[in-house]
């Protein structure tokens, strides 16, 4: 199974198996997939949550040697993919890297939690493939227009959570926000939308409160 139906409901979706939970992050270049994974990293080990994590880049390995450089996490719990073709390549039609990297990483550290999976930045119709993930996150920017959810690309439709980040910057891009969480709202049904400011780690517990909820809990 690819990707998710619309209006099917995640909470139920059975779990892909032993091992971490695994769950994507992806969306279009510079929305703040990066930053986000960023803020996302200390919250869950602060709640003493296994973390490791994967990033894809085309062509570097340039995201993975950024969390590495961090701090955030130790540099032996980051794996870099790189995708040598579109980065949606190898989280939707052959995960197969991504996967063998999961797996080197649950066997190494055999006790995880959760893997997060951040893909190379791509378009509006980027999924990931439920052989790979448990859950997926994509993330959009004000940035790029409140026309966004209108546009209805599968990335925006089908995740399991939307996050709007760069909310700070609205007013300077002649973005009207509550009507682009109206649009997210009603072309995704009851799924959720999150705000963001992941320079700021604004609203970021809520994100990390939705993963547990419905994914760690669960598990």
């Amino acid at each position: 199974m690819d990707t998710l139906t619309p209006g099917l409901d995640t909470s139920v979706r059975a779990s892909r198996g032993p091992g971490a939970a695994r769950v994507g992050i992806g969306g279009p270049v510079g929305s703040g997939k990066t930053r986000l994974l960023e803020q996302l990293i200390p919250r869950f080990i602060q709640r003493g949550t296994n973390l490791a994590v994967i990033t894809n880049d085309l062509a570097t390995k340039e995201d993975a040697e950024r969390v590495r450089r961090s701090g955030l996490i130790d540099p032996a719990r980051v794996l870099a993919v790189e995708t040598g073709a579109c980065p949606h390549t190898a989280i939707r039609e052959d995960p197969t890297m991504n996967i063998q990297a999961a797996d080197e990483l649950d066997e190494k550290y055999g006790n995880l939690d959760l893997i997060l999976i951040e893909s190379g930045g791509d378009n509006l119709a980027s999924t990931f493939s439920l052989d790979l993930v448990d859950y997926w996150i994509f993330v959009i920017d004000v940035a790029g227009g409140d026309d966004i959810p209108r546009k209805r690309g599968l990335g925006v439709i089908q995740c399991d959570l939307l996050v709007i980040n760069k909310t700070d910057l609205a007013p300077y891009v002649n973005v009207d926000l509550d009507r682009m969480v109206r649009e997210a709202d009603q072309v995704r049904g009851s799924r959720p939308v999150l705000l963001t400011n992941c320079a700021k780690g604004e609203g970021v517990d809520a994100v990390v409160e939705t993963i547990s909820r419905q994914v760690l809990f669960d598990r």
